[in-house]
């Protein structure tokens, strides 16, 4: 599958002042699988090592404490010769910190050896930090990425062109269907493939189960084991906060008593790691909105739609058939594209109940509100209501219509929702 972060690693290969590059993401998001086709494709050979419990390798790092001493020992446990500006050195599932002080030595001068590090928790980088090492964070496919893989390159193309140039996009049924697909399908390649090669609901479903198995044994990683219980909880909680009206999360449904200081820390964990996106609500709008937010009145949302879909038992025909449904998979989406372009997640809420989606501020410091509309709230007016009291000059309605623009507002067709992510690989 292409996927975006080809290019930034070709950048990353040529770059003169080149440093080891860390890449972090959730588990099966493809961060492994795309590190080595890059080593395959542009070096003489991929050496290959998982730190995950390798006693060898944590004893190599902890005894050498030079370059070439480090790199002559990878070469002998790997039986491969690692050469200069043509071989890649991928380190996956890395977590100790003793591995990472062996590999910064190579970005305190201008290395010729090329080092990939991967680790599944973002949390890592407190204490993994320093100007040694480059840092890109993955997630799964985006929308557009899908596209790609379905072979629907000259449509994903168009639909960018369309948001670009503000004018309607011709194939816009067929983009609307697709992009319902990829819904109930969700972002995580293995997933994709399969859906791909057409092996059926009962199978995916499987897959899917699986990787949210392996997001559990992530939580295991607690230190405290009270807090793997409630991180558990939390997760399975999800779909049944957002299918509420009032999709604020609410301690009573994980039991009774149950009280917001006892999931703190486990919430955390689960936000730090990209298992869960967190938008806080807000209800005044200045810069910058962090100084708004309302620290224990939030909303969490599942990191995949496909997985979120199946935590809800849904079929295709609910999706069809249940706007309600339908808009909180939307709502989930978005949430997600805003939260992997980097932007904090905040919506807003009045005293009189009025609510916007999402609240976004960009690069350059303007407020663009954000608002979900369908045939169900399809007269929403907090949008307006929104621009009119805090005096903004732009905003975004997603709906299922195609683009179009009326005074400040841009309505954005949903499956659109990836051109808002500028951030450049």
């Amino acid at each position: 599958m292409e996927r975006k972060i080809m290019t930034f690693l070709n950048k990353w290969k040529k770059d003169i002042v080149r440093k080891p590059l860390l890449i972090y993401g959730p588990k099966q998001v493809g961060k492994t699988y795309s590190a080595i086709k890059f080593g395959e494709k542009e070096y003489k050979n991929t050496v290959y090592f998982n730190a995950d419990n390798n006693e060898q390798l944590l004893d190599l790092f902890n005894k050498e404490k030079s370059p070439e001493r480090i790199i002559m020992n990878l070469g002998l446990n790997s039986g491969q010769t690692i050469l200069e500006e043509d071989t890649l050195v991928i380190l996956d599932n890395v977590n100790n910190n003793e591995i990472v002080k062996g590999v910064k030595l190579f970005g305190s001068s201008l290395s010729k050896y090329h080092i990939i590090l991967i680790t599944s928790r973002r949390e890592n980088l407190n204490t993994f930090k320093g100007e040694e090492l480059q840092f890109i964070g993955m997630t799964g496919l985006d929308f557009e990425e899908y596209l790609w893989a379905r072979g629907e390159k000259d449509l994903a193309n168009l639909i960018r062109e369309s948001f670009e140039k503000r004018k309607t996009c011709p194939f816009h049924r067929m983009a609307l269907d697709m992009f319902l697909e990829y819904i109930m399908t969700g972002s995580l390649p293995e997933v994709i493939e399969a859906n791909i090669k057409g092996l059926g609901e009962m199978y995916i479903d499987a897959i899917k189960q699986k990787i949210l198995d392996t997001y559990k044994k992530e939580i295991a990683n607690n230190e405290n084991l009270i807090d793997i219980e409630r991180g558990i909880s939390v997760i399975n909680s999800i779909p049944y906060q957002l299918k509420k009206d009032n999709k604020k999360f609410q301690y009573g449904i994980l039991g009774f008593g149950r009280r917001a200081k006892e999931y703190n820390t486990s919430i955390e964990k689960l936000v730090n790691n990209q298992l869960v996106y967190r938008s806080h609500k807000i209800k005044e709008v200045k810069s910058p909105l962090s100084s708004c937010r309302e620290k224990d009145s939030f909303k969490l949302y599942m990191n995949d739609e496909g997985i979120l879909y199946s935590m809800l038992h849904l079929t295709k025909r609910d999706l069809l058939t249940n706007e309600k449904i339908k808009a909180t998979l939307y709502e989930n989406h978005i949430a997600k594209t805003l939260s992997e372009a980097g932007y904090p997640l905040y919506y807003y809420q009045s005293e009189g109940k009025a609510e916007v989606n999402f609240v976004m501020q960009n690069r350059m410091g303007k407020i663009i509100p954000i608002e979900i509309v369908t045939i169900s709230n399809s007269k929403a007016k907090s949008l307006s209501v929104f621009m009119k009291k805090f005096t903004c000059l732009e905003a975004y309605r997603i709906t299922e219509n195609n683009f179009s623009t009326k005074k400040e507002i841009r309505y954005l067709p949903v499956y659109a929702t990836f051109c808002l992510n500028d951030k450049k690989y």
